[in-house]
């Protein structure tokens, strides 16, 4: 138990920065489901004077992943239905043409003006409708939620350091004669700093096997993926593979730099 305590400060403080890490981590996944699904929704209408064919507006971007031919009929039939056959048929004729455009992936504000200069680069092509404003406000949206969650992470990866550095100078001083006493007799560095390292990587795996628990027990709730399916999207809150070799590597880094700044800073009082 007494050994337990002597590594809480560090745990919690890993388990500090996997907590904001896979906070992270969702946020990203979930905004990334979104996109696809605004992706899927999103399409922009082009008016052309003439019939153009499909490749001819695939090849002007590589945005273009789908077009569409929009029928006049639904235009047409609000008309008088007076008009005789004939002139309806020279209507049809006459009429713009218009063509439902659906991109491979949801664009930035500024590659959307880009896309739609390229359309009006076409001599034929006379109107682009875009729904500008709705886009932007949504983009906007989800770049905000985004940094707010990116500060969010950061502030706690800050805050966690802090405890960490705090956690070193407990450790070295906590070491600081038994490192002495093996330098005196000859104890190579690495010998001298071995308990070190091997607590950091036991704070390490502890951190994960502690988030990999807690975080599994996330994924089961059912609440969670109640919510997700709320918002229209498809995530995965953890990956038991990816986000634990994730975790671990992280955790592993962290622990080890902080052993590796114990022995430097021992270094430099002797």
């Amino acid at each position: 138990m007494k050994s337990f305590k002597n590594h809480v400060s560090l745990v919690l403080a890993l388990l500090g920065i996997l907590f904001s890490l896979q906070v992270f981590l969702v946020v990203e996944r979930s905004i990334d489901s979104y996109k696809e699904n605004l992706t899927n929704s999103y399409s922009m209408v082009v008016v052309s004077e003439k019939n153009l064919q499909e490749k001819e507006l695939k090849d002007i971007s590589d945005l273009v992943a789908n077009v569409e031919v929009l029928s006049p009929d639904n235009i047409i039939k609000k008309l008088d239905q007076s008009i005789t056959k004939t002139n309806m048929d020279l209507l049809k004729i006459t009429l713009p043409k218009f063509y439902k455009i659906s991109l491979n992936h949801y664009p930035s504000p500024s590659e959307l003006k880009k896309l739609t200069k390229q359309f009006l680069n076409n001599k034929y092509i006379t109107k682009v409708e875009t729904f500008e404003k709705t886009h932007d406000t949504t983009y906007r949206l989800l770049l905000l939620f985004k940094s707010v969650i990116g500060v969010f992470a950061l502030t706690v990866v800050l805050v966690t350091i802090l405890l960490i550095s705090k956690e070193l100078r407990i450790w070295q001083f906590k070491h600081h004669e038994r490192m002495s006493i093996m330098g005196l007799f000859g104890a190579a560095t690495w010998l001298r700093s071995a308990v070190l390292f091997r607590l950091a990587i036991v704070d390490a795996l502890l951190a994960s096997f502690l988030a990999f628990i807690l975080f599994a027990y996330v994924q089961s709730l059912p609440i969670i993926t109640e919510e997700f399916n709320h918002i229209g999207i498809k995530v995965v809150f953890f990956d038991y593979v990816y986000d634990f070799v994730l975790m671990l590597g992280v955790s592993i880094f962290v622990s080890i730099m902080l052993a590796t700044f114990v022995v430097l800073g021992h270094k430099e009082e002797v």
